[in-house]
């Protein structure tokens, strides 16, 4: 198992609260972590997608009674969402009982149901992210492959480049035609697989639903819809635009990524470094790629966003850091690239407390006197440590 940064703060979160919800994508990972913070603990593990443990839960307040001393793993939790108002009582009765954490890892694929249920357990739950691996946890060395494979470990592990595109396409195919059914939307699996390559067409695009809507002959509200789900999902991001009375017509669209840059890849049936490389969706595929790990890498209640005015002046990424100030971090490829008049322009209208221009590289140095150049490891390396 590759080690995952985020198996501390889920142990310590289990340490004085009694349930942790876990949600990621599919084939993220969130089931090997689970058993590993399992290990040396007393647990039981249900896959509610197992028959014979959804009947374990048929009278689950029976079942789970009989565990109160136990950590209880629950996978495919939001195929059961009325389960989280049986474990609300179960709680507080434990909670009478001097038995106040470490009771329910429950695991998730971010479904609408599991968000969006009516009991919220609030008071009671952390919800944590696990996306898939990122660059810290590879590497610099591996940053390349993680680049063009993504990072769904049985993608980026695979024996060779073809073995992980063809990854990759199945894992598309069995979201489309059994995952996202099961979750409740009936959208038509080719429907939404050209909605998902138009995606990652337009990578890092500011989000047009009537255009997309064009390509699918549907209307804005529903290419809306389908972009809303793929982002409950976590499959999708909507970097939403930094709002400020800067006396300016600012762009109010979100720009929009597929999250994983393996999956932009097969999506567009790119199966190596070599084609990735000759493709238009280079640049934006890497920028998408630097914005995910540098979100994964900054401190909690983070802010991500980015900037543009109808003038041209634009930030690629902005991060709210609490305690921190504003962060304005450019993304170029190249190793020799600079930032452009319109990101210095951005600067003066917003002031942030640092200045970077990311590129692929690992030297830093001073582009001025507020701006430097660095690698993604050290930055991504700077934001954890805050």
């Amino acid at each position: 198992m590759t080690p995952r940064r985020i198996q501390p703060l889920v142990e310590d979160r289990l340490s004085h609260l009694p349930a942790v919800a876990l949600l990621g994508p599919r084939q993220a990972g969130k089931t090997t972590l689970a058993l590993a913070i399992a290990e040396g603990r007393k647990s039981v593990y249900l896959d509610l997608e197992s028959p014979l443990d959804r009947e374990k839960l048929s009278d689950p307040i029976f079942y789970l009674s009989g565990h109160e001393e136990d950590l209880v793993i629950i996978d495919e939790v939001q195929r059961m969402p009325e389960l989280f108002e049986i474990l609300r009582g179960l709680i507080d009765q434990g909670r009478r009982r001097g038995k106040k954490s470490g009771r329910f890892l429950l695991l998730g694929s971010a479904s609408i149901d599991l968000l969006r249920q009516s009991e919220t357990l609030a008071g009671r739950i952390a919800y944590i992210e696990l996306s898939p691996l990122d660059a810290l946890e590879v590497g610099a060395e591996q940053h390349g492959r993680l680049w063009v494979r993504g990072g769904f470990p049985e993608s980026f592990l695979a024996d060779s480049e073809s073995r992980s595109l063809v990854w990759r396409q199945d894992f598309i195919r069995t979201y489309l035609e059994r995952d996202i059914p099961q979750l409740g939307p009936r959208i038509p699996a080719t429907t939404l697989q050209r909605f998902w390559t138009m995606l990652a067409h337009v990578q890092g695009g500011l989000f047009n639903a009537a255009h997309l809507a064009r390509g699918l002959a549907v209307d804005g509200k529903t290419v809306s819809r389908y972009l809303d789900l793929l982002t409950d999902l976590m499959l999708a991001r909507q970097l939403q635009p930094f709002q400020t009375n800067a006396g300016k017509r600012l762009v109010k669209s979100p720009k929009v990524y597929v999250r994983d840059s393996g999956i932009v890849h097969a999506l567009l049936n790119i199966g190596d470094r070599e084609a990735l490389l000759g493709h238009p969706v280079s640049g934006t595929s890497w920028e998408g790629f630097v914005i995910e790990n540098l979100i994964a890498a900054a401190p909690p209640r983070t802010a991500p966003l980015f900037y543009r005015t109808a003038a041209g002046a634009e930030v690629d990424l902005l991060l709210e850091i609490p305690t921190h100030g504003l962060w304005a971090i450019d993304i170029k490829r190249g190793l020799t690239a600079r930032p452009e008049k319109g990101f210095f322009v951005a600067c003066g209208d917003l002031q942030p407390a640092r200045r970077f221009l990311v590129n692929a590289g690992s030297e830093r140095r001073a582009v001025d006197a507020d701006t430097e150049v660095i690698g993604l490891e050290e930055l991504t390396r700077m934001l954890a440590g805050l």
